[in-house]
């Protein structure tokens, strides 16, 4: 159960980030290591941008990965990049469903968000109608979860009702 949660975590968390095509950001010019420079010096240079270079308003977008920000690849930076700038023009339900999922993702182990990836690849890989029913089963365990959160009384006076056809 754990397992599914996370994948559909993940499906919902990276759908707003591939409803539009990764927005390329340019790096800023990189002055040349020395010839003689580390390896791991030279790795450090090149992943960019750096949290201290992004703009004021892509650091409050972006401020749940603030303290993971260093550790993503820059694929992924650019990824968010590009969510933090279609952020503004999000309608505000959008807006507040990314910030909960990027917090959500924020607070996933390394080994639970390299698992939401796996599942989300195996997601897109599925037939249209395995994907149509695990869609099914998330309304499902939200409808469930909506449910439970109802205070006794409310349930009570659901279960009392006559069940409504769809």
């Amino acid at each position: 159960m754990t397992r599914f949660f996370g994948l559909l975590l993940t499906l919902f968390l990276t759908t707003a980030a591939l409803a539009e095509p990764p927005v390329e950001v340019a790096p800023k010019s990189v002055p040349k290591p020395a010839a003689k420079a580390k390896p791991a010096a030279k790795a450090k240079a090149q992943v960019r941008p750096a949290w201290a270079e992004l703009t004021a308003e892509q650091q409050r977008t972006l401020a749940p990965l603030k303290a993971d920000w260093e550790s993503l690849d820059p694929e992924r930076r650019r990824k968010w990049i590009g969510i933090a700038k279609r952020y503004p023009t999000m309608k505000v339900q959008e807006q507040e469903r990314v910030q909960r999922r990027m917090q959500a993702w924020a607070k996933l182990s390394p080994e639970q968000r390299r698992q939401a990836r796996e599942t989300y690849k195996q997601i897109v890989k599925a037939p249209p109608e395995k994907r149509a029913n695990l869609r099914q089963q998330w309304a499902e365990r939200q409808q469930w979860a909506e449910y439970q959160a109802l205070p006794e009384r409310e349930r009570e006076a659901l279960t009392a009702e006559p069940r409504r056809r769809k």
